[in-house]
């Protein structure tokens, strides 16, 4: 899917994407082959990447497509983690922190928005602090669930039900996209960005032992 450039300059705003998945690849093919597929589409719009550094499963699925639409892409990985997840090969493109939470903290300063792919315990987590982070009122830049194949299907259904129970209420309550289709994670990305007013925009998360 390409945009027009009309359609590209609506899109300036989101100019880098956080986007958290897994090291392996799933079981499921439709997994890998959206994370080709929304790779391309960044690459074609001009979004730049930024993601855990890996270059195994999801992770090197997504990041390769980016490069090879001769997109940018910027890998943020602890150095713990370096050969376990076999790091992007190319060094330029890695900046290497010393623990997960100054991971964490870079991808949300670089980031205009985040999204989760299928993954494990590790996109579990950041996707949800995300959330969390905007429900104590530190960001409102989008955060969305790419539901591949109804993937994050059990995710929305504890979300909902803590609504229900009114764990989560009132001012707890954030705003969270779900997008079935790869084709639909930009427009609906960018139509969340352009409902945040300006101040809003320039709002920066907590250190850790804020939160």
């Amino acid at each position: 899917m390409h945009f027009g450039h009309e359609q590209m300059e609506k899109m300036s705003k989101i100019r880098t994407i956080c986007v958290y998945c897994g090291s392996g690849p799933g079981t499921d093919p439709a997994f890998v082959e959206a994370g080709a597929a929304f790779g391309a589409i960044m690459a074609k719009n001009g979004v730049a990447l930024v993601y855990g550094g890996g270059d195994l499963g999801m992770m090197g699925t997504v990041s390769k497509a980016v490069r090879d639409g001769d997109g940018a892409v910027t890998g943020i990985i602890p150095e713990f983690l370096m050969q376990r997840e076999h790091a992007l090969r190319r060094r330029h493109d890695l900046i290497v922190t010393k623990d997960m939470h100054e991971r964490k903290r870079k991808m949300f300063e670089l980031a205009d928005a985040f999204v989760a792919m299928p993954g494990g315990v590790g996109t579990l987590e950041e996707i949800v602090e995300q959330m969390t982070w905007a429900q104590l009122g530190r960001h409102k830049k989008p955060i969305m669930l790419a539901n591949i194949n109804k993937f994050w299907e059990p995710l929305c259904a504890l979300l909902d039900h803590m609504r229900k129970t009114e764990f989560i209420r009132g001012d707890l309550n954030f705003d969270l996209l779900v997008a079935d289709n790869v084709a639909d994670i930009l427009p609906m990305l960018q139509k969340a960005a352009d409902a945040v007013p300006e101040a809003a925009k320039k709002m920066t998360a907590a250190q850790p032992s804020q939160l």
